[in-house]
């Protein structure tokens, strides 16, 4: 793999993880308490994701 593809790959699970994190903590805190283990985890497993996503192709990055 190249290192431009490994670099966008991070970045974009970056922020994914970063918004999933927000998104759980939003969630949380309306229903009167943040369990961080959900966070953590929620936020791993959306990482995860965006990484398989990337391996079929990322728009900012060319061949």
């Amino acid at each position: 793999m190249k290192r431009t593809w490994i670099h966008a790959a991070s970045v974009r699970a970056g922020k994914t993880m970063a918004q999933a994190a927000i998104a759980t903590i939003g969630s949380s805190v309306a229903l009167g308490e943040v369990n961080w283990i959900l966070v953590a985890s929620s936020s791993a497993l959306a990482g995860v994701l965006s990484i398989l996503t990337s391996l079929a192709g990322l728009p900012e990055v060319t061949e």
